[in-house]
């Protein structure tokens, strides 16, 4: 879970949870892959989700679950990811940590630990190859 604020070249500020999209680490990437869409399940997940002055790097808003990529800076704040953990668990989030390691060896173990922990059944289901999440241009 993020703090950071960014700025574009130009010196424009960006909203924070964009810049940290753009930033995305290898680990976020490979697991916003499977999660975007739908896909798994059914659910909806954001990246970068604002909740109060922390981002989220996965969110599901529908289920109030919290997912964390942990990366090696994270051996570094432990102690403070455990105090934003417990703030959003007292606002109803449950908060799901995995390492980066673990999403990088195998993103779908990760995701069906997720359908498992809400007490789902495993469903993924693929996006259509069709677009990038735009309207087709031939579309009118």
């Amino acid at each position: 879970m993020k703090t950071d604020r960014g700025s574009t070249k130009s010196g424009k500020t960006n909203s924070p949870a964009c810049e940290l999209r753009r930033g995305q680490t290898k680990s976020e990437g490979l697991l916003w892959s499977v999660l975007r869409a739908n896909q798994v399940c059914g659910l909806k997940f954001r990246r970068q989700h604002p909740i109060d002055h922390f981002f989220a790097d996965f969110a599901c808003v529908s289920k109030s679950l919290i997912v964390e990529i942990d990366g090696l800076y994270h051996d570094r704040t432990a102690e403070e990811d455990m105090l934003r953990q417990r703030h959003l668990e007292s606002r109803g989030w449950q908060v799901l940590r995995y390492t980066a390691e673990d999403v990088e060896a195998d993103p779908e173990i990760v995701v069906i630990g997720i359908s498992r922990l809400l007490g789902l059944e495993y469903r993924f289901i693929k996006r259509s190859g069709a677009g990038s999440g735009m309207k087709s241009r031939n579309s009118v």
